[in-house]
């Protein structure tokens, strides 16, 4: 019972205690939730003193260092910058960093790194700030390194599909810079992320069914550890498609969240962008009849791009939002990309196990400027949900299962939210098993709060119990550390624990996160 969703209720608890006994000090929190949340104002709290602060004399030592580094203007220490740093997209509470650093290049990130190894100042790097499970938040104050100023591309390599950018790069940004090599990066989370924050979190999205997600395309690393030391995790330079030298090191960094060391600049696969790209909605009369044709569609080995599914209540909350009139039942978004010749059998034998499954004629996108409308709609499906109960907030949540075990869990899910009188419309990349329920709440009421907690715990056991993950994309974070152990067991976390310890004996790079806290 790691989980934050008592995020804020830090103030209410000595800062003595807080610092000392962080294990004791979450399971207090959980176990006092239902007592002091009615007496709060707000479910989201900013806070404005630091958490669990670097201690003053440390911070006020090194940040005359720090400025030396990468200038006075590169160094800020701002309330309201700290704050910005502090927080993601997520449920919780921000937590602002001591001082926040604004780093041009990779000798600066290393220097900056060796100034808070000797003052055991505790690092937390930020792409943009659109996370979903509290990986920004600076739960022990420290010094956030902000990559944004880092924005080259760089080794372009159109003949070998494969390009290096820094990490204030963002998918939108490259795609742009592509845009006339006749190449395209494909994996899309639907937020406009950094892409070494996206490596680092292992992110994936719309398009992982076909071109897989972070993981598959990461070919090589640039990180800093800890104390300052730039590794190269397949070889300074090297970008070849496939190795099987060594240790796979980049694997390593990909999905570590900033807690093994900070990614400066990742090489990435690219593809040729598709000759053809048609778009096509159907709806279904069941959540199984949907999800039976997902797998159906996979099965038959029809090399599809994208296919999302969205249940009803998702449908109405997109037509409402994006004005679109589709039929508010449970419903399939798919994308198909190839040759003229080659994409007609490939829509004829989806379209045919749709009509099987009860689905509906497929309504066509060809043109790119309904296709975007149709995939905005998409993306725009945190805002759509949100719109359901205006003044409400949201909560993103998700997990992924074995193919064979997605009708199972979705339907069941849909059950768990209607007993418990929750709103969490459902969309998910269900091609390759993942799902989200974006779940919306009153923060003024305990009770609600308590259930939607309780329910995503369910989920996320449920998943477990069928062989599948507690989180499919969003990651780790604060959140599901807890459920990371249940997931990965005690052998396997030892090890995990063993690398951090090996990579990071201080424990400063993003402190927190993934593990359990040291000693709770």
């Amino acid at each position: 019972m790691n989980s934050l969703w008592a995020g804020g209720q830090q103030e209410t608890i000595k800062r003595k205690e807080e610092e000392a006994q962080p294990g004791k000090t979450m399971l207090l929190l959980v176990k006092l939730s239902r007592r002091l949340l009615p007496h709060r104002r707000r479910f989201l709290l900013c806070r404005k003193a630091e958490c669990t602060s670097a201690t003053r004399a440390s911070l006020d030592g090194a940040l005359s260092a720090l400025r030396s580094v990468c200038g006075e203007d590169s160094v800020l220490l701002g309330e309201a910058v700290r704050e910005q740093h502090g927080r993601d997209e997520s449920v919780h509470r921000c937590c602002p960093p001591d001082v926040v650093v604004f780093p041009h290049c990779v000798e600066e990130v290393s220097a900056l790194a060796k100034v808070c190894h000797k003052h055991r100042l505790p690092i937390i790097p930020f792409g943009t700030g659109t996370g979903l499970e509290g990986g920004v938040s600076a739960v022990q104050g420290g010094v956030c390194f902000s990559l944004r100023k880092m924005e080259q591309v760089l080794d372009l390599h159109q003949e070998d599909f494969d390009v290096t950018v820094e990490p204030g790069v963002t998918r939108k940004a490259l795609n742009a810079y592509l845009r006339d090599t006749g190449l395209w990066f494909p994996v899309d989370p639907g937020a406009d992320a950094s892409l070494c924050g996206m490596a680092a979190t292992s992110a994936s999205g719309t398009n992982a069914v076909r071109y897989g997600t972070m993981r598959e395309n990461v070919l090589n690393l640039e990180v800093v550890l800890a104390d300052g030391t730039v590794v190269h995790t397949a070889g300074k330079g090297r970008h070849p498609r496939k190795t099987s030298a060594g240790y796979n090191l980049t694997n390593l960094f990909v999905g570590s969240e900033g807690t093994l060391g900070i990614l400066t600049k990742t090489t990435l696969r690219l593809y040729g962008v598709p000759e053809v790209v048609v778009s096509a909605v159907c709806s279904f009369p069941s959540v199984q009849s949907a999800v039976d044709s997902t797998v159906q569609i996979l099965q038959s080995g029809v090399p599809i791009a994208r296919i999302e599914f969205l249940d009803e209540v998702m449908v109405d909350a997109c037509n409402r939002f994006s004005s679109l009139s589709y039929p508010v039942t449970p419903t399939l978004f798919l994308e198909f990309h190839g040759s003229e010749g080659g994409l007609e059998g490939q829509v004829k034998t989806a379209e045919d196990i749709s009509q099987s499954n009860g689905g509906s004629d497929f309504q066509w996108a060809v043109d790119v400027e309904t296709r975007n409308l149709l995939w905005k709609a998409r993306h725009d499906a945190w805002y759509a949900a949100l719109a359901l109960r205006p003044g409400c907030k949201a909560y993103a949540t998700d997990v992924c299962v074995p193919l064979s075990r997605l009708p199972q869990i979705i339907v069941e899910t849909k059950q768990d939210l209607v007993e418990n009188r929750l709103t969490g419309p459902i969309a998910g990349h269900v091609g390759d098993g993942n799902f989200h329920c974006l779940m919306v709440l009153d923060p003024g009421d305990p009770e609600e709060v308590q259930r939607v907690h309780l329910f995503t715990e369910r989920l996320a056991r449920r998943a477990l119990a069928m062989d599948g993950t507690c989180t499919g994309e969003h990651g780790v974070g604060l959140g599901k550390r807890a459920l990371l152990c249940e997931e990965l067991g005690h052998a396997a976390m030892q090890v995990t624990s063993s690398l951090k310890q090996m990579l990071d004996p201080m424990n400063l790079m993003n402190p927190g996160k993934i593990l359990q806290p040291r000693g709770g």
